[in-house]
């Protein structure tokens, strides 16, 4: 029987800590659970296209993918996105990106917020 270690990652672990400590400070639900997701193994990450981002969010929102973003599609939106990480092509197509670090630090209450998974 294995043993669960979760993520190995150090930078992971960190933003992992951060959301959760965050959470509970702000009494923000969406920052534990976006927590939550990225806690999960590596096999079942979530992987979202730019088609499903912009099917799924409105004008003026923010975005949260906690795993990576592909570049299907096209952000027809003014929205901004924040994730994990991003493939290449995906920073190319996308003009306001960020880190999930940068999110939380830009808007501490999760206001507008919306986790894409």
């Amino acid at each position: 029987m294995t043993k669960t270690t979760g993520p190995t990652n150090p930078n992971l672990k960190d933003l992992i800590r951060e959301l959760k400590t965050l959470s509970a400070k702000e009494n923000v639900k969406i920052w534990k659970a976006v927590a939550k997701n990225l806690e999960k193994p590596a096999r079942r990450k979530k992987v979202v296209n730019i088609f499903k981002i912009n099917k799924y969010t409105r004008d003026g929102e923010t975005a949260v993918v906690p795993g990576k973003v592909l570049s299907l599609g096209e952000l027809k939106k003014n929205i901004k996105v924040a994730a994990f990480q991003f493939s290449d092509a995906a920073k190319e197509k996308i003009k306001n990106m960020m880190s999930i670090q940068q999110l939380i630090k830009e808007n501490p209450k999760g206001k507008r917020v919306r986790i894409i998974k």
